[in-house]
């Protein structure tokens, strides 16, 4: 994805998690975001930070060629949740 086209991703998807925020979704923290992940769509709480690390922009590039950003099921993450754990996991690690 070209350099110019990254902040724009980013910041639809911080427009958007933050719409979904005010909708009642009270147990997310300030910093967070909830994503939903796998077929279940069970859901995640995760640090805002994740959106600036590559490994994650990749995800979210593939949510957005399966599902799109404008949709009212939630930022929906399509790979396995132990995909998603190990990833996060590794993520958090490096923080």
């Amino acid at each position: 994805m070209a350099l110019s086209k990254k902040p724009a991703m980013l910041k639809q998807i911080l427009k958007r998690c933050s719409s979904l925020g005010k909708s009642g979704a009270k147990d997310v923290p300030k910093g967070h975001f909830a994503v939903y992940v796998g077929e279940s769509r069970r859901r995640f709480i995760v640090p805002i930070s994740f959106l600036a690390r590559a490994e994650f922009q990749s995800l979210l590039r593939q949510a957005e060629e399966e599902f799109g950003f404008d949709h009212d099921m939630g930022l929906t993450i399509p790979c396995e949740e132990f995909v998603f754990r190990s990833l996060t996991s590794m993520l958090r690690a490096k923080e």
